[in-house]
């Protein structure tokens, strides 16, 4: 059976890095991912909530912001809990097992200027295709 995700797309906000108990890296963030155009011609984005582990999550805090291209690739992983109200909930989240930058540096300050989640560019999966 198979469970591999790829994403490219940008973070919604800058990255939240904690460490647990025990002194193992975590870090949480969410990437917009665009989908083609809708038949009105307006662009779509899916927000796919992601967290990292370890070394990776270190990496991602460190060099990661709002608005910064990331390509990613791992597993979709489901977990369940309880609200503060005492209802079930399920999260859906791509558990990252690693990470790659898709845009150049300059490009990067270029875009945190100026961040438009709504921009459908293409040119960030040609990037990381072509490592």
């Amino acid at each position: 059976m198979i469970n591999k995700v790829v994403l490219v797309g940008r973070l919604t906000a800058d990255t939240e890095l904690k460490q647990t108990q025990s002194g193992i890296s975590v870090c949480s963030f969410t990437v917009a991912c665009n989908r083609p155009y809708s038949k009105d011609g307006e662009n779509q984005a899916d927000f796919i909530n992601c967290v990292a582990w370890r070394q990776t999550a270190e990496f991602i805090g460190k060099y990661f912001r709002k608005g910064n291209a990331i390509g990613l690739d791992g597993s979709i992983q489901t977990r369940r809990y309880q609200d503060k109200d005492g209802n079930n909930r399920t999260a859906v989240e791509v558990l990252v097992n690693s990470v790659a930058f898709v845009e150049s540096k300059g490009q990067a300050n270029q875009d945190n200027n100026q961040t438009n989640l709504g921009d459908n560019n293409t040119s960030d999966f040609e990037e990381l295709g072509s490592d």
